[in-house]
């Protein structure tokens, strides 16, 4: 058990405990399809194993359509271009930058929206104001893998005329109203980056229900060809690889148990970080299909004894290496500190969440001792944060 003792000594971790650390399913299952791709020859260009992942994962959604790209951010510029997107698109600043990034690589300027603090995802009424002729579209984002106001959302792009597309990446396998996260908006963004629970090393997705806008992405994600030496389309090379297809296929095949094990880690940490003061666990709604791939704490700083940014130094120096989603918000990273220098004064609900929110290790990396250790010194920072500073300095 640790004890103050920890702090100033030796990690309590003699290696280091991540955030995101990959998951891996069978290793068998995995090297029979990589000597099986090595010995047809076929490395890429929407070989068999693309194509059988792109029919399962179609399936496991329940969509008409799930093109797989070369990783999430490519997913997301393709799918913006596809879908026509220009001007102005509201976003969220509390996201991975690459949400922002994307649309600033297509020449569209992100307009960084506050959050509803107790979602953490797009706030409906901002979402409103923030409307000018120039918008064409919103992009939502499903933060922790929990739904953003989708109908809310929805409703606003069909009576403004907007494009509405959702940023996935923290929602493979979740699922809201009955339905699949991957059938809402004109297409909906996955990424599969070795950081997340379900990986295929990288890669990303697109899914839609649009038959006529999958035509346009396949196109766009393989140079606009549309048969041998016939280039109909601009296209990019977006293209999956068949490695990451063979390991996103072996990911299906363990995805409950992966998920089962992120469940039961969830739950542990609400347990063992019940009644800390300042302390909460971001909750989960289990009535629907979840992925339990981040454990969320906020930090008050009003009621604990110790900074959120303090309880990090703290843990790090432990090797608990936490992380700090998503911390400073786009909208403090270049470049669009720069170009919208200001924005922060709109954006109240998030910059109060960037200074509170710390992502917990979680996974098949980890187990229910290091949980129990982790916790630990969650408690020790926090009930003795000023005293565990002053060793430390």
């Amino acid at each position: 058990m640790a004890d103050l003792a920890c702090f100033g000594g030796p990690p309590c971790f003699a290696e280091p405990v991540h955030v995101g650390r990959p998951n891996v399913g069978d290793r068998g299952r995995l090297l029979a399809r990589f000597n099986d791709l090595l010995d047809r020859r076929w490395f890429s260009n929407r070989g068999p194993y693309v194509q059988e992942f792109e029919l399962q994962l179609a399936k496991l959604l329940g969509v008409r359509h799930c093109i797989t790209v070369a990783n999430g951010t490519i997913a997301l510029e393709i799918a913006a271009r596809a879908l026509g997107l220009s001007g102005e698109v509201i976003t969220p600043s509390f996201t991975f930058v690459a949400t922002a990034h994307a649309l600033q690589w297509m020449e569209i300027t992100p307009v960084f929206c506050d959050i509803d603090p107790r979602t953490h995802s797009l706030d409906p009424r901002q979402v409103e104001r923030m409307i000018t002729p120039r918008t064409s579209g919103i992009v939502g984002v499903h933060v922790w893998g929990e739904p953003c106001a989708v109908e809310e959302l929805t409703d606003i792009a069909a009576r403004r005329k907007l494009t509405l597309m959702f940023d996935a990446s923290h929602a493979f396998g979740c699922g809201h109203g009955g339905r699949m996260i991957g059938n809402f908006g004109a297409a909906e963004i996955f990424s599969f980056h070795a950081t997340k629970f379900f990986n295929t090393f990288e890669g990303g997705a697109i899914a839609t229900n649009d038959d006529d806008l999958a035509a346009k992405i396949h196109l766009m994600k393989n140079f606009g060809f549309a048969g041998y030496d016939n280039v109909i389309y601009l296209g990019t090379n977006g293209k999956m690889s068949e490695v990451c297809a063979a390991m996103g296929l072996t990911g299906l095949e363990s995805l409950d148990a992966f998920i089962a094990v992120n469940r039961s880690h969830y739950r542990s940490y609400q347990t063992l970080l019940a009644g800390l003061p300042g302390v909460s666990v971001f909750p989960i709604q289990t009535d629907e299909p979840r992925n339990f791939q981040h454990v969320v704490l906020e930090v008050d700083e009003d009621r604990t004894r110790i900074s959120r940014d303090g309880i990090v130094r703290l843990l790090h120096a432990e090797n608990v290496l936490v992380r700090r989603y998503f911390y400073p918000g786009c909208h403090r990273m270049e470049p669009y500190r720069s170009l919208f220098p200001h924005a922060g004064l709109i954006l109240p609900e998030t910059e109060s969440l960037c200074s509170r929110v710390l992502v917990l290790p979680t996974g098949t990396a980890i187990d229910g001792s290091d949980i129990e250790a982790i916790c630990a010194l969650l408690r020790l920072a926090v009930e003795n944060g000023p005293e565990i500073t002053r060793r430390l300095a």
